[in-house]
């Protein structure tokens, strides 16, 4: 069986140097049921870019060989070789920001579509909110609402090719909807 895993390579913001708390809010299919979804942020508490940084970030260290960039999820390829994973980045106006916190008023905003919060998902150790799907078209409104600066979206779905032997890593980037800030990732493939 193979593994997918997604990690994040580099981010710019594309805004006039400040002191950003930046983190991520992201929304993908939930592993084990095709009428959910999950919700997480992270990190936590943020990511700190100071003036002298350049507003750039890069999650992979320097030096010879495979590096590994900022771990987001790993997961059994779907059966139908195609992923869902929206991003939305966001600055914390709050100096301290409570992960548990955020998933607790997503929760409450998105109501009855709304589940249980759950540890352990997508070979991450951070909390997750379970949804129901179709309140997909609702979480955009729901962040909205937490009170921090949106800096935009951006869709990292994926369609994987059967023969990916040549390149059983994808690169990609794109800007966030705003056009404030632009993300590179990668989907590393594994296994048989």
């Amino acid at each position: 069986m193979q593994n997918i895993t997604l990690e994040f390579s580099k981010l710019q913001i594309l805004k006039e140097k400040e002191r950003w708390r930046l983190y991520f809010v992201l929304v993908t299919e939930h592993p084990d049921d095709n009428d959910k979804m999950v919700v997480t942020t992270f990190p936590d508490p943020y990511i700190r870019l100071k003036p002298n940084q350049d507003n750039l970030i890069s999650f992979e260290p320097e030096g010879n060989g495979n590096t590994d960039g900022l771990f987001v999820i790993e997961r059994a390829m779907p059966s139908d070789r195609r992923i869902k994973v929206h991003v939305y980045l966001r600055h914390s106006r709050k100096h301290i920001r409570n992960l548990g916190e955020s998933l607790k008023d997503l929760k409450t905003t998105l109501g009855g579509d709304a589940f249980e919060i759950v540890d352990e998902l997508l070979g991450t150790t951070v909390p997750w909110l379970v949804v129901a799907k179709k309140a997909l078209p609702l979480i955009g409104t729901a962040i909205s609402k937490i009170g921090d600066k949106d800096m935009g979206f951006v869709s990292m779905d994926e369609a994987f090719e059967e023969d990916l032997s040549p390149a059983p890593v994808l690169e990609r980037g794109n800007s966030f909807s705003t056009g404030e800030a632009k993300i590179w990732w990668k989907w590393n493939i594994s296994g048989e």
